[in-house]
């Protein structure tokens, strides 16, 4: 269960640390594409090596995981944009409502079981993320309800081969060496972006920029650490993980947004939170 608190933790601080980016007029891409190669370097440091850096082509991860490197700086851009432009509650819930399509592989193709507390609580954490983030107003321009949907579906996408790597190829003791080669992917990616964006040069790598992607690459690595941790200890299964991890972000963000940035909730709002709360002991006691 440590394991699930930290990456619930690191999570959250990603969301705070987007939203931070815009009162210290950081630059979201340079500070991005910073903080996949602080990610990359968290991993490469923070724990012994059990292969050298010319063995990592070999591995059956390799591929898959520069593949996800991709995915991985399109949706952190799309989060980031969420999260300043209609707020923290939002952009967590948009994250965190793929946790539908995790949920659904377990069940499906993985054979997972799950009781009818368990299920009752997955329905209910649906409901608890839209009443905790729905906007007072109820009002989304079309090119607003875009930007969620692209991170939900990004974010289920992640999700998934997460899962899929930890299940079929990422041994317990190179899951640092899978999400370095994972950020490294993302960041190396990012720059060659720099070559074809108009809108974006090598002068937005300004010392603050950087610092930004600092302080923004440190909880980003350990959020996907700590998940494949969490998802390799026995007694819940992975649906039961994703939705545990994912209602508990949207809780923690949300309270955090209300804490630090001052953002209003409304009646409905803090019904959803209550019942993420509801949601989360159903999943995590539950049978």
């Amino acid at each position: 269960m440590i394991y699930l608190l930290l990456s619930i933790l690191s999570s959250s601080l990603i969301f705070v640390v987007f939203k931070a980016f815009s009162r210290f007029r950081i630059q979201n891409y340079p500070a991005i594409i910073a903080n996949y190669y602080t990610a990359f370097t968290v991993g490469m440091l923070s724990f012994p090596r059990s292969l050298e850096l010319k063995d990592f082509p070999e591995q059956p991860w390799f591929v898959p995981a520069l593949c996800l490197g991709l995915i991985f700086v399109v949706i952190f851009n799309l989060m980031a944009r969420t999260s300043q432009v209609l707020g923290v509650s939002v952009a967590s819930v948009a994250t965190k409502m793929s946790l539908v399509l995790p949920v659904l592989a377990g069940i499906f193709l993985y054979n997972e079981h799950l009781g009818p507390v368990r299920i009752a609580g997955i329905l209910l954490a649906l409901l608890a993320v839209y009443w905790a983030t729905l906007p007072a107003n109820s009002r989304f321009t079309v090119s607003q309800w875009l930007l969620p949907l692209l991170v939900f579906l990004g974010s289920g996408l992640i999700d998934l081969c997460i899962k899929y790597m930890q299940t079929h190829f990422v041994p317990d003791n190179e899951f640092p060496l899978f999400s370095a080669t994972v950020f490294a992917s993302a960041g190396t990616l990012g720059i060659l972006g720099v070559f074809l964006r108009k809108n974006v040069s090598f002068t937005m790598f300004t010392p603050r920029n950087l610092l930004g992607g600092v302080v923004l690459g440190i909880p980003n690595f350990f959020s996907i650490f700590f998940l494949l941790k969490a998802l390799g200890v026995p007694g819940l299964s992975s649906a039961a993980i994703f939705t545990l991890n994912n209602v508990a972000i949207v809780l923690f963000s949300t309270l955090l947004g209300v804490v630090i940035f001052r953002e209003k909730l409304s009646q409905r709002n803090w019904l959803g939170v209550g019942l993420a709360v509801v949601s989360i002991i159903m999943v995590g006691l539950g049978t």
